[in-house]
């Protein structure tokens, strides 16, 4: 029996949720909210993201999604083009490697690999954009995007293994 459109449409919207909740993160994390010196220590949210779905459904959020979300992300900011997209894809290749390891394991080792994979991302996020400038950018606004993440993840990480719960489940 052929699946309805009703049916394809419902599974291919769950497939794309991932891929459009990271974006949703993108755009959040642009949102200009008027607070001096905020847009410097904004958080990677988006790296949140396809961390968690790098670990949880990696099916869902394939590599070329990644790279997408990366462009968008570089495109929007003002950084040099393809710091984030080269950082995104690598950090999502490592992740996704080590889906194994990170299955059944407590909230508490996942979040320590978040934290090991953005100190990374953020290190390296630092690095290009300072070569690209020639000149060292402020390490201290690196460092508080980075905490600032690091306290983000467990509000985030909550909120989409509901939504992996209720809606997910069935694909």
């Amino acid at each position: 029996m052929k699946p309805s459109i009703w049916h394809r449409m419902d599974t291919l919207s769950c497939q794309l949720t991932p891929f459009l909740l990271t974006l949703a993160l993108v755009i959040l994390t642009l949102i200009p909210f008027h607070i001096p010196g905020m847009a410097r220590i904004m958080p990677l949210l988006s790296l949140v993201a396809i961390y968690h779905w790098g670990v949880y459904r990696s099916d869902l959020l394939p590599a070329y999604a990644v790279f997408l979300i990366g462009l968008v992300q570089d495109a929007l900011s003002g950084v040099p083009m393809g710091v984030y997209t080269v950082i995104y894809v690598v950090a999502y290749s490592v992740v996704a490697a080590q889906h194994r390891f990170f299955s059944g394991k407590s909230f508490y080792i996942v979040w320590l690999g978040f934290a090991v994979i953005s100190g990374a991302a953020s290190a390296a996020a630092w690095t290009l954009i300072s070569m690209v400038h020639g000149s060292l950018v402020d390490p201290g606004a690196v460092l508080y995007q980075y905490a600032l993440g690091l306290g983000c993840y467990p509000v985030i990480a909550h909120v989409f293994l509901r939504w992996q719960r209720a809606i997910l489940r069935q694909i």
